[in-house]
């Protein structure tokens, strides 16, 4: 009765296992698209240690917004789409969303001063900041994703294999949304700051930046 028992356990714990497994690899097989200059193949791989990533000075900047990605433009509290942006005049929100980036990156530069030449490529996933509705009332998060490239610009070899961040941050609603424009903390100056602080930490070292746990509206983001 006794190896019974043990062989059923060690079945279901097989079973189980398989199922979580398969479960995983549906939810989490992500296609990145491959953007000019910024795809590598392994023979171009380029290990490199924390110390020598400290050494890195921003020379060039590539960033690339997919026009696959949807633009929402609907004022609901969680409106579809992969880029929700409202910082700007009504207008091209690729272009609008590719110039944060690039002004992001620009600000990193100006706190690195190392000696190595870098390529930082970026290309943005998922852009999703507050509308109308949710920023003069409850609040909620900026939802961010990009995947990042590293390039030394010597050699053309990749200083880290490029990967996903998360980049999410806190969006200020009603009155605190209101109080914090007044002071000149826009969503863009905001949204700026925090992208220029998450590079530098990738450039300091790659998966260096961890992503804030935000709680319930963070939570609905991945639904």
């Amino acid at each position: 009765m006794k190896l019974f028992k043990i062989f059923a356990v060690l079945t279901l714990g097989t079973l189980v296992s398989g199922c979580a497994v398969t479960d995983t690899a549906t939810r989490n097989a992500v296609s990145y698209p491959i953007s000019p200059g910024l795809a590598s193949t392994e023979t171009q791989q380029a290990a490199a240690p924390a110390a020598f990533m400290s050494n890195l000075q921003i020379s060039e900047i590539k960033v690339v917004v997919p026009e696959t990605l949807k633009v929402s433009e609907a004022n609901r509290y969680y409106p579809s789409g992969d880029i929700v942006w409202r910082g700007d005049p009504i207008g091209d929100r690729h272009a609008q969303v590719k110039a944060i980036f690039e002004a992001a990156i620009q600000k990193t530069a100006q706190s690195v001063s190392g000696e190595i030449p870098t390529l930082v490529g970026v290309e943005v996933l998922r852009f999703h900041a507050l509308t109308e509705k949710a920023r003069y009332t409850t609040g909620g998060v900026h939802s961010i994703k990009f995947r990042i490239t590293l390039r030394d610009m010597r050699t053309g070899l990749l200083l880290a294999e490029p990967h996903e961040v998360k980049a999410d941050l806190d969006g200020l609603g009603g009155q605190v949304a209101i109080e914090a424009e007044r002071i000149g903390q826009t969503q863009k100056v905001r949204i700026t700051d925090h992208l220029a602080e998450v590079v530098r930490q990738e450039l300091t070292r790659p998966g260096g930046h961890k992503n804030a746990k935000l709680g319930m509206f963070q939570a609905l983001n991945k639904l």
